[in-house]
Protein backbone atom coordinates (compact mmCIF):
# COMPACT_ATOMS: atom_id res chain seq x y z
CA UNK A 1 0.00 0.00 0.00
CA UNK A 2 3.05 2.71 0.76
CA UNK A 3 4.60 1.76 -2.01
CA UNK A 4 1.46 2.02 -4.40
CA UNK A 5 -0.66 4.99 -3.22
CA UNK A 6 2.70 6.88 -0.70
CA UNK A 7 0.58 5.95 2.14
CA UNK A 8 0.07 2.71 4.91
CA UNK A 9 -2.74 1.04 5.43
CA UNK A 10 -3.86 1.74 9.13
CA UNK A 11 -6.80 0.60 11.51
CA UNK A 12 -7.33 2.08 15.06
CA UNK A 13 -9.55 1.82 17.35
CA UNK A 14 -12.16 4.52 17.17
CA UNK A 15 -12.32 5.37 20.60
CA UNK A 16 -8.36 6.40 20.15
CA UNK A 17 -9.12 8.54 17.12
CA UNK A 18 -11.97 10.12 18.69
CA UNK A 19 -9.32 10.83 21.83
CA UNK A 20 -6.99 12.26 19.25
CA UNK A 21 -9.61 14.41 18.31
CA UNK A 22 -10.84 15.25 21.26
CA UNK A 23 -7.59 16.41 22.70
CA UNK A 24 -7.10 18.56 19.75
CA UNK A 25 -10.63 20.42 20.97
CA UNK A 26 -9.52 20.59 24.62
CA UNK A 27 -6.46 22.53 23.62
CA UNK A 28 -8.04 24.83 21.65
CA UNK A 29 -8.77 28.12 24.07
CA UNK A 30 -11.24 29.45 21.05
CA UNK A 31 -13.26 26.11 21.59
CA UNK A 32 -16.29 25.59 23.84
CA UNK A 33 -17.42 22.17 24.46
CA UNK A 34 -21.36 21.77 25.15
CA UNK A 35 -21.68 17.87 26.34
CA UNK A 36 -25.10 16.13 26.11
CA UNK A 37 -26.42 18.45 24.86
CA UNK A 38 -29.04 17.93 21.76
CA UNK A 39 -29.69 21.08 18.64
CA UNK A 40 -33.34 21.21 17.91
CA UNK A 41 -33.45 24.31 15.50
CA UNK A 42 -31.53 26.92 14.19
CA UNK A 43 -32.06 29.95 12.53
CA UNK A 44 -30.39 31.99 9.63
CA UNK A 45 -29.77 36.15 9.91
CA UNK A 46 -27.84 38.53 8.42
CA UNK A 47 -24.89 38.04 10.83
CA UNK A 48 -24.94 34.23 10.77
CA UNK A 49 -26.69 31.30 12.50
CA UNK A 50 -28.78 31.41 16.12
CA UNK A 51 -29.31 27.80 17.12
CA UNK A 52 -31.58 26.38 20.22
CA UNK A 53 -30.37 23.37 21.84
CA UNK A 54 -31.61 21.53 24.89
CA UNK A 55 -28.84 20.27 27.50
CA UNK A 56 -29.65 17.77 30.19
CA UNK A 57 -29.61 20.62 32.50
CA UNK A 58 -31.52 23.74 30.75
CA UNK A 59 -32.26 24.96 27.27
CA UNK A 60 -29.68 26.47 25.36
CA UNK A 61 -29.35 29.43 23.09
CA UNK A 62 -26.45 30.40 21.20
CA UNK A 63 -25.35 32.57 18.12
CA UNK A 64 -22.35 31.98 15.87
CA UNK A 65 -21.41 33.57 12.28
CA UNK A 66 -21.77 29.59 10.62
CA UNK A 67 -23.27 25.87 11.59
CA UNK A 68 -21.62 22.58 10.03
CA UNK A 69 -23.57 19.64 11.13
CA UNK A 70 -21.74 16.55 11.67
CA UNK A 71 -24.15 14.51 13.66
CA UNK A 72 -24.19 11.91 11.95
CA UNK A 73 -26.27 9.40 10.03
CA UNK A 74 -29.69 10.48 11.66
CA UNK A 75 -28.38 14.28 11.78
CA UNK A 76 -31.16 16.80 13.02
CA UNK A 77 -29.65 19.51 10.89
CA UNK A 78 -29.52 17.24 7.25
CA UNK A 79 -33.51 17.27 7.66
CA UNK A 80 -33.96 21.20 7.95
CA UNK A 81 -31.14 21.77 5.35
CA UNK A 82 -32.33 18.66 3.07
CA UNK A 83 -35.43 16.90 4.37
CA UNK A 84 -34.90 13.94 2.82
CA UNK A 85 -36.54 11.50 6.05
CA UNK A 86 -34.92 8.48 7.59
CA UNK A 87 -31.82 7.00 6.20
CA UNK A 88 -32.39 3.90 4.26
CA UNK A 89 -31.98 0.22 6.02
CA UNK A 90 -29.93 -2.08 4.13
CA UNK A 91 -30.93 -5.58 5.98
CA UNK A 92 -27.63 -5.95 6.86
CA UNK A 93 -26.62 -5.74 10.66
CA UNK A 94 -23.21 -6.01 12.19
CA UNK A 95 -22.30 -7.17 15.04
CA UNK A 96 -18.42 -5.97 17.23
CA UNK A 97 -16.54 -6.70 19.55
CA UNK A 98 -13.19 -7.01 21.00
CA UNK A 99 -10.91 -9.78 22.11
CA UNK A 100 -8.20 -9.70 24.23
CA UNK A 101 -5.19 -10.82 21.45
CA UNK A 102 -4.17 -13.69 24.19
CA UNK A 103 -7.43 -15.12 23.11
CA UNK A 104 -6.79 -15.51 19.47
CA UNK A 105 -5.87 -18.39 18.81
CA UNK A 106 -1.79 -17.91 17.41
CA UNK A 107 -2.17 -19.01 13.77
CA UNK A 108 -4.92 -16.04 13.44
CA UNK A 109 -2.54 -13.29 15.25
CA UNK A 110 -2.04 -11.82 12.03
CA UNK A 111 -0.17 -8.26 11.12
CA UNK A 112 -3.24 -8.05 8.66
CA UNK A 113 -6.81 -7.37 8.21
CA UNK A 114 -8.22 -10.89 8.09
CA UNK A 115 -11.78 -11.77 6.19
CA UNK A 116 -13.81 -14.57 5.92
CA UNK A 117 -16.68 -14.06 3.00
CA UNK A 118 -19.86 -16.27 2.43
CA UNK A 119 -23.56 -16.45 1.28
CA UNK A 120 -25.47 -13.36 3.30
CA UNK A 121 -22.45 -13.11 5.78
CA UNK A 122 -18.69 -12.24 5.97
CA UNK A 123 -16.45 -11.65 8.79
CA UNK A 124 -13.22 -10.14 9.74
CA UNK A 125 -10.76 -9.60 12.46
CA UNK A 126 -7.69 -7.56 12.78
CA UNK A 127 -5.47 -6.20 15.72
CA UNK A 128 -5.28 -2.89 17.43
CA UNK A 129 -3.71 -0.52 19.70
CA UNK A 130 -0.11 -2.03 18.81
CA UNK A 131 -2.01 -5.74 18.80
CA UNK A 132 -3.13 -5.58 22.21
CA UNK A 133 -6.79 -6.18 20.69
CA UNK A 134 -8.41 -8.19 18.15
CA UNK A 135 -11.36 -6.15 16.19
CA UNK A 136 -14.45 -8.84 15.64
CA UNK A 137 -16.64 -7.68 13.29
CA UNK A 138 -19.47 -10.01 11.78
CA UNK A 139 -21.89 -8.90 9.37
CA UNK A 140 -25.36 -10.60 7.98
CA UNK A 141 -28.33 -10.20 6.25
CA UNK A 142 -31.69 -10.23 8.79
CA UNK A 143 -35.08 -8.66 8.15
CA UNK A 144 -35.57 -8.61 11.84
CA UNK A 145 -34.87 -5.26 12.66
CA UNK A 146 -35.52 -1.76 10.86
CA UNK A 147 -33.37 1.16 12.52
CA UNK A 148 -31.66 1.96 15.25
CA UNK A 149 -27.71 1.44 16.44
CA UNK A 150 -25.70 0.62 19.01
CA UNK A 151 -28.12 -1.79 21.24
CA UNK A 152 -26.63 -5.55 22.48
CA UNK A 153 -27.41 -7.99 19.82
CA UNK A 154 -27.91 -11.29 20.25
CA UNK A 155 -25.77 -14.17 20.08
CA UNK A 156 -28.34 -16.68 19.33
CA UNK A 157 -29.53 -15.31 16.12
CA UNK A 158 -25.88 -14.92 15.40
CA UNK A 159 -24.55 -17.64 15.61
CA UNK A 160 -27.59 -19.26 13.69
CA UNK A 161 -26.59 -17.24 10.69
CA UNK A 162 -22.80 -18.27 10.85
CA UNK A 163 -23.30 -21.99 11.68
CA UNK A 164 -21.89 -23.14 8.01
CA UNK A 165 -18.90 -21.19 8.06
CA UNK A 166 -15.85 -22.42 8.53
CA UNK A 167 -14.10 -23.23 11.97
CA UNK A 168 -12.02 -20.25 12.68
CA UNK A 169 -14.45 -18.22 12.44
CA UNK A 170 -16.79 -20.39 14.44
CA UNK A 171 -14.25 -20.57 17.08
CA UNK A 172 -13.95 -16.58 17.10
CA UNK A 173 -17.46 -16.31 16.93
CA UNK A 174 -17.80 -18.82 20.30
CA UNK A 175 -15.23 -16.45 22.53
CA UNK A 176 -17.52 -13.56 22.73
CA UNK A 177 -20.32 -13.84 25.29
CA UNK A 178 -21.50 -10.01 24.53
CA UNK A 179 -22.04 -8.08 21.48
CA UNK A 180 -22.84 -4.71 20.24
CA UNK A 181 -24.74 -4.71 17.19
CA UNK A 182 -25.54 -1.85 14.62
CA UNK A 183 -28.43 -2.01 11.57
CA UNK A 184 -26.65 -0.57 8.59
CA UNK A 185 -28.02 2.08 7.24
CA UNK A 186 -27.26 4.48 4.24
CA UNK A 187 -28.20 7.02 2.13
CA UNK A 188 -27.75 7.67 -2.34
CA UNK A 189 -26.14 10.37 -2.62
CA UNK A 190 -26.98 13.91 -3.19
CA UNK A 191 -25.31 17.12 -4.60
CA UNK A 192 -26.44 19.60 -2.50
CA UNK A 193 -25.69 20.10 1.38
CA UNK A 194 -25.10 23.54 2.58
CA UNK A 195 -28.07 26.33 2.27
CA UNK A 196 -26.68 29.70 3.40
CA UNK A 197 -24.25 29.86 5.88
CA UNK A 198 -24.73 25.94 7.04
CA UNK A 199 -23.13 22.58 5.24
CA UNK A 200 -23.10 18.89 6.73
CA UNK A 201 -20.23 17.44 7.13
CA UNK A 202 -19.49 13.47 7.02
CA UNK A 203 -22.28 10.39 7.62
CA UNK A 204 -24.74 13.68 7.83
CA UNK A 205 -23.80 14.83 4.37
CA UNK A 206 -22.90 11.32 2.69
CA UNK A 207 -24.05 8.02 5.19
CA UNK A 208 -22.12 4.97 3.72
CA UNK A 209 -22.20 1.43 4.44
CA UNK A 210 -19.02 0.11 5.60
CA UNK A 211 -17.60 -2.01 3.37
CA UNK A 212 -14.38 0.21 1.85
CA UNK A 213 -14.53 1.29 5.90
CA UNK A 214 -14.56 4.63 4.36
CA UNK A 215 -17.08 6.08 6.70
CA UNK A 216 -14.35 8.28 8.71
CA UNK A 217 -11.35 8.94 6.24
CA UNK A 218 -14.46 10.76 4.04
CA UNK A 219 -15.07 12.59 7.45
CA UNK A 220 -11.42 13.52 7.77
CA UNK A 221 -11.54 14.95 4.03
CA UNK A 222 -14.34 16.49 4.29
CA UNK A 223 -12.90 18.81 7.14
CA UNK A 224 -9.56 19.53 5.22
CA UNK A 225 -11.46 20.56 2.32
CA UNK A 226 -13.88 22.43 4.31
CA UNK A 227 -10.94 24.30 6.00
CA UNK A 228 -9.80 25.13 2.56
CA UNK A 229 -12.19 26.69 0.98
CA UNK A 230 -12.78 28.86 4.13
CA UNK A 231 -9.35 30.14 4.11
CA UNK A 232 -9.25 30.81 0.46
CA UNK A 233 -12.33 32.23 0.57
CA UNK A 234 -11.55 34.89 3.26
CA UNK A 235 -14.50 34.24 5.63
CA UNK A 236 -16.98 34.14 2.70
CA UNK A 237 -18.98 31.38 4.74
CA UNK A 238 -21.74 30.42 2.17
CA UNK A 239 -18.96 30.93 -1.06
CA UNK A 240 -16.75 28.62 0.69
CA UNK A 241 -19.43 25.65 1.81
CA UNK A 242 -20.71 25.80 -2.45
CA UNK A 243 -16.91 25.25 -3.22
CA UNK A 244 -16.69 22.81 -0.50
CA UNK A 245 -19.59 20.40 -1.30
CA UNK A 246 -18.80 20.98 -5.03
CA UNK A 247 -15.35 19.47 -4.54
CA UNK A 248 -16.42 16.52 -2.91
CA UNK A 249 -19.75 15.41 -3.78
CA UNK A 250 -18.66 13.25 -6.91
CA UNK A 251 -16.16 11.10 -5.01
CA UNK A 252 -18.04 11.22 -1.80
CA UNK A 253 -21.13 9.97 -3.97
CA UNK A 254 -19.03 6.89 -5.72
CA UNK A 255 -17.69 5.96 -2.15
CA UNK A 256 -21.34 5.51 -1.39
CA UNK A 257 -22.33 3.77 -4.49
CA UNK A 258 -19.26 1.36 -4.58
CA UNK A 259 -19.65 0.57 -0.53
CA UNK A 260 -23.04 -0.97 -1.76
CA UNK A 261 -21.76 -2.67 -4.49
CA UNK A 262 -19.12 -4.25 -2.11
CA UNK A 263 -21.72 -5.14 0.29
CA UNK A 264 -23.50 -7.15 -2.31
CA UNK A 265 -20.00 -8.42 -4.11
CA UNK A 266 -18.84 -9.90 -0.81
CA UNK A 267 -22.20 -11.65 0.39
CA UNK A 268 -23.16 -13.28 -3.14
CA UNK A 269 -24.79 -16.52 -4.24
CA UNK A 270 -25.69 -18.53 -6.94
CA UNK A 271 -24.10 -17.36 -10.89
CA UNK A 272 -23.01 -13.92 -9.01
CA UNK A 273 -21.04 -15.92 -6.59
CA UNK A 274 -19.48 -17.73 -9.43
CA UNK A 275 -18.77 -14.92 -11.57
CA UNK A 276 -17.74 -13.03 -8.53
CA UNK A 277 -14.81 -16.02 -8.18
CA UNK A 278 -13.41 -16.24 -11.70
CA UNK A 279 -12.86 -12.31 -11.84
CA UNK A 280 -11.04 -12.20 -8.61
CA UNK A 281 -9.35 -14.88 -9.13
CA UNK A 282 -8.05 -14.30 -12.62
CA UNK A 283 -6.37 -10.90 -10.79
CA UNK A 284 -3.20 -10.40 -10.19
CA UNK A 285 -2.17 -8.42 -7.20
CA UNK A 286 -0.91 -5.33 -9.27
CA UNK A 287 -4.33 -5.59 -11.14
CA UNK A 288 -6.07 -5.50 -7.70
CA UNK A 289 -4.06 -2.60 -6.55
CA UNK A 290 -4.94 -1.14 -10.08
CA UNK A 291 -8.96 -1.43 -9.38
CA UNK A 292 -8.61 0.16 -6.30
CA UNK A 293 -6.57 3.35 -7.11
CA UNK A 294 -9.31 5.35 -7.56
CA UNK A 295 -10.01 5.10 -4.17
CA UNK A 296 -6.54 4.69 -2.31
CA UNK A 297 -4.71 6.96 -4.96
CA UNK A 298 -6.65 9.50 -6.01
CA UNK A 299 -5.73 13.35 -5.44
CA UNK A 300 -8.50 14.09 -3.18
CA UNK A 301 -9.23 17.64 -4.60
CA UNK A 302 -7.70 20.62 -5.70
CA UNK A 303 -6.41 22.23 -2.58
CA UNK A 304 -3.71 20.23 -1.69
CA UNK A 305 -4.81 18.26 0.74
CA UNK A 306 -1.42 16.94 1.57
CA UNK A 307 0.21 19.99 2.03
CA UNK A 308 -2.67 20.99 4.98
CA UNK A 309 -1.66 16.96 6.86
CA UNK A 310 2.26 18.27 6.43
CA UNK A 311 1.69 21.98 7.56
CA UNK A 312 0.15 20.45 10.33
CA UNK A 313 2.84 18.16 11.31
CA UNK A 314 0.83 14.69 10.20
Amino acid sequence: MERRYGAPYWVIHRGDLQKVLLDAVRGNPDVALHLDTRLDDFAAHANGITIAALSSKSPLEDRGIALVGADGLWSTIRQIVVGDGKPQVAGHITYRAVLPTTEVPEPLRRWSMTFWAGEKVHFVIYPLRGGELYNLVAVFHSSRYEEGWDSFGDPAELHERFAKTCEPVRLLLGKIESWRMWVLCDRPPIKEWSRGRVTLLGDAAHPMLQYLAQGACMAVEDAVCLANKIEELQGDFASAFKAYQAARYLRTGRVQIMARVYGEFYHASGVARELRNMMLGARTPEQAFEAMEWLYGEDVGPTGYGRVFERAGT
